[in-house]
């Protein structure tokens, strides 16, 4: 599957958050939007982006960030994950890969020599009519904040 690309139109997209909102794209018209996939919530990988992105979250906010993190985890697990490292943004437990599917960020991975399929750490910036502006593939777990803002 391939990703979304800069000026792509964002699908529309309707999943329940950690909190049991449902999240939809329509929520953000009008603003700008970071969409962040993640591969698995409480891992350290995953831990170090969101909590860097927590620490950053005035500042994205000042900037006119609305954020979203995304991955396949259950409502529960996307709960406790937030909870436990009080995340002020919503995080979509999209167990049937509606957004990843969306965004194509589900695709062949390469771990210490094996391959399986799993979600990419992809971030996409989206414009205030819902289209992509920017989309950062290499994703610095402990610096993303300032991908974003640069």
């Amino acid at each position: 599957m391939t990703p979304l690309k800069v000026g792509d139109k964002v699908p529309a997209f309707s999943v329940s958050d950690d909190r049991g909102n449902i999240q939809s794209l329509n929520d953000y018209s009008g603003k700008k939007l970071v969409v962040f996939f993640y591969p698995k919530a409480s891992t350290p990988g995953c831990t170090a982006e969101a909590c860097d992105l927590r620490d950053h979250f005035k500042e994205l906010q000042d900037a006119g960030y609305s954020l979203l993190g995304v991955s396949a985890d259950s409502e529960k697990r996307q709960r406790n994950f937030s909870e436990k490292y009080d995340f002020p943004f919503p995080l979509l437990a999209d167990e049937e890969k509606e957004v990843i599917n969306a965004f194509g960020v589900w695709g062949l991975k390469k771990f210490m020599g094996r391959e399986y399929d799993g979600i990419h750490r992809m971030s996409f910036i989206v414009n205030e009519e819902g289209v992509v502006e920017r989309v950062i593939e290499k994703v610095k777990t402990k610096e993303h904040a300032a991908q974003i803002l640069n």
